[in-house]
């Protein structure tokens, strides 16, 4: 099952600390040490199980889950790449299906169909739904051999993992545009899959890892996106849990 698809969210503490880097240049030292505060992301949690929300919850659900970075180069204030990406985690496809289903004024049996088809796709894949924009557009199509970035899988484990499908989303629709705000037409938007299992049958995140991640890299640098996970033990939980969604 395939999810259709917010502006874009303030940069992780990376960025948050270019800033105040690029302020003590021009003098700005005690507001550029200020302005860290704030900037950290919310940690989450993999575990999965019954939800309880309504369809209005869906935007905080999606913050949840979307991290935004940019690439900058100081010395030309040249914003090399601005990603931003949600992680379409089991917590993430309840909140988005109650959205859809008050949305399209779905029957309970066909909000409890789709329900279970798309928690389904979170056990055999890690799914995301990215939108980017770099400073040369041509070459940021991950699609193509020529691209200038290449995008990676991590955890703080040491795993990193090539995608096993990367999806140019050509012309993104009202769906898009609606669930994911950020997307614009000054970006790609693609939808990328990692497999949840390693080819030596280790798991792509660490079922004790302490954050996971996208990495973007080229020749102009790298950039990272990382959710801090809250609870290993939570996590543990989620790769042994099934669907079940008789309580929707």
């Amino acid at each position: 099952m395939r999810l259709g698809p917010a502006l874009a969210l303030r940069p992780r503490l990376r960025l948050c600390q270019q800033l105040a880097a690029a302020l003590a240049l021009a003098g700005g030292t005690a507001l550029g040490a200020s302005s860290l505060t704030g900037c950290s992301e919310p940690k989450v949690s993999l575990a999965s199980g019954a939800r309880e929300y309504v369809a209005s919850d869906y935007p905080v659900v999606l913050k949840r889950w979307t991290r935004t970075e940019n690439l900058i180069a100081l010395a030309e204030i040249d914003n090399l790449l601005t990603v931003t990406a949600t992680f379409e985690s089991w917590d993430f496809r309840w909140a988005y299906v109650v959205r859809y289903a008050q949305d399209y004024r779905l029957t309970i049996d066909q909000r409890r169909a789709l329900l279970e088809q798309t928690l389904g796709d979170t056990q055999d894949a890690h799914h995301f739904y990215i939108a980017l924009y770099g400073n040369n557009r041509r070459q940021t199509d991950l699609t193509k051999p020529n691209s200038a970035w290449i995008v990676r899988l991590i955890d703080d484990q040491g795993n990193e993992t090539a995608p096993q499908k990367i999806e140019l989303i050509a012309k993104p629709s009202t769906l898009e545009q609606t669930y994911f705000p950020y997307t614009t037409i000054w970006r790609h938007a693609f939808r990328i899959t990692f497999p949840r299992t390693a080819g030596d049958g280790h798991s792509t995140i660490a079922q004790d890892a302490k954050w996971f991640g996208l990495r973007f890299a080229g020749a102009e640098g790298n950039e990272e996106l990382r959710w801090e996970i809250d609870s290993p033990e939570g996590q543990r939980a989620a790769f042994g849990e099934g669907v079940n969604v008789r309580s929707f």
